[in-house]
């Protein structure tokens, strides 16, 4: 049984406890969709001033909406287009303090401001993104980027996606 405790403390601390309980949520479970699926819920309900918190899969050249917590989102995102598509086109974390000044951004949620995307890479490749989303402006900084790039990491170690990778 996984218990949800929030953490008081300075960010870094808040986020040293959010790797702790990833890691006890993952335990013992493989399966790529569950692990998706929690790890959306845990994050949306352990960061503050996040509206949005989820992962878009890469399926035949392009994102496809996954499992994630927040309002309803754009179901498919062309590879290069928007945040999370530039994430994919550059392989690389796009931290973006106003999305309104991000060219090509796609607006799925009118009360976004600013958002972290992490690609997902599995054995070289990219395999999708972790998204998320804030209603205030410059809410991701570089230590928010360090512990979700962790987070991230630590989901991929911990999860079979063999299905999602066609072997």
């Amino acid at each position: 049984m996984f218990v949800f405790e929030r953490v008081e403390g300075d960010q870094a601390t808040r986020y040293v406890n959010i790797l702790k309980q990833l890691e006890h949520l993952l335990e013992g479970e493989k399966d790529w969709l569950a692990n998706l699926a929690n790890t959306a819920s845990h994050l949306y309900h352990s960061l503050d001033q996040v509206n949005w918190a989820g992962f878009y899969l890469l399926k035949e050249g392009e994102l496809v909406l996954g499992p994630f917590m927040g309002q309803p989102a754009c179901v498919r995102i062309a590879v290069g287009r928007g945040v999370c598509g530039a994430a994919v086109a550059e392989d690389e974390t796009q931290r973006v303090e106003d999305v309104h000044q991000f060219p090509g951004h796609i607006a799925c949620d009118a009360s976004t401001r600013s958002e972290i995307v992490i690609p997902l890479r599995v054995d070289g490749k990219i395999i999708g993104v972790l998204d998320i989303d804030s209603p205030v402006k410059k809410r991701f900084d570089t230590l928010d980027q360090k512990y979700l790039e962790e987070y991230a990491n630590i989901l991929l170690r911990n999860t079979d996606w063999t299905p999602l990778l066609g072997k």
